[in-house]
């Protein structure tokens, strides 16, 4: 498995991180069988958050993989915080970000996170106790390094003032071929077209220069959770597009999804989101190829997307 550093961690990851969201919804057993398919296939970087089935999918996950310090070794841990179910608020809290780090270190019986993420903005923030609270889980070993999910480059600015030379790690981004607005937007720059509005400050180019690693969430998904565009008619000329290119390779649409991202020279992380051992193979193989820069464009265009 390829492998890349997350941002300026000095951790070494390997290119997919495997995504944990819906493992509550399958058996300890089902959910040992993704696991144990992923480490075979070196796929050890595993993300979950608090939210996610209020904390049940980081349950499973440690009860499937059968936790203690030895596996702990093995693997590297990245959790989320900040959104507060039930309540219609996110809240980056000194008090939340602590109780929310002990639940998940509870829930996935472990003592240290390798990567904790604060789960998209909260306009309510204070940047300077975010960061302060950072720095006592980090001084308490807790948590080794830190990122954020859906922010801009000023939220990611304001936040590193006050972090000194603590690094934002990463951000956690919806890409793909239909949600590739921070991508649009740059091939459209000074055109009075709907591509030319840039709706995420120019993240794509900022987190190059400052060395923060895009995790691309969401990859086979289009618009905010709307459903899944492989084998979609609605995009009929992206899946023949797919299926013509991943042929030339003997890879799927779900492995040519994963070589387009990958393609991109920002050095983006994939995130998956599949429970299926069989689906998590696909996604791996797409690491092994690199497309060309025609083959990215074609990919790219087939969803109707056009250049200036």
């Amino acid at each position: 498995m390829k492998t890349m550093q997350l941002g300026k961690s000095g951790v070494t990851v390997p290119v997919i991180g495997v995504g944990c969201m819906r493992m509550a919804d399958k058996t300890t057993d089902e959910a040992r069988a993704l696991i144990e398919t992923a480490l075979d296939l070196g796929l050890n970087f595993f993300d979950h958050a608090d939210l996610y089935a209020g904390g049940d999918s980081e349950r499973r996950f440690a009860d499937a993989i059968g936790m203690n310090d030895d596996v702990r070794e093995k693997i590297i841990l990245q959790s989320k915080c900040g959104i507060c179910p039930g309540k219609t608020m996110f809240d980056f809290s000194r008090e939340h970000i602590m109780e929310s780090v002990e639940g998940s270190l509870r829930r996935l019986r472990t003592d240290y996170l390798d990567f904790l993420l604060l789960h998209r903005p909260d306009t309510l923030w204070e940047p300077e106790e975010v960061a302060e609270t950072f720095q006592l889980l980090k001084q308490s070993g807790k948590v080794r390094h830190f990122g954020v999910s859906n922010q801009n480059p000023m939220q990611m600015r304001h936040l590193q003032k006050y972090m000194g030379d603590e690094p934002i790690c990463c951000d956690q981004l919806q890409f793909s071929v239909p949600a590739s607005g921070m991508v649009k937007s740059g091939l459209n720059v000074n055109m009075d077209v709907d591509d030319g509005i840039d709706r995420d400050g120019g993240v794509l180019e900022y987190t190059r220069c400052e060395g923060i690693t895009i995790q691309a969430w969401s990859p086979f998904q289009y618009g905010f959770f709307k459903g899944v565009y492989l084998d979609n008619p609605a995009f009929e000329g992206l899946n023949e597009k797919l299926a013509e290119i991943g042929a030339r390779y003997g890879m799927s649409k779900t492995s040519t999804v994963v070589a387009w991202v990958l393609r991109h020279p920002a050095k983006m992380q994939v995130l998956t989101g599949t429970m299926n051992p069989e689906r998590l193979k696909e996604c791996a193989a797409g690491t092994e190829v690199t497309l060309t820069r025609q083959e990215w464009y074609e990919i790219f265009t087939s969803d109707g997307n056009i250049l200036p």
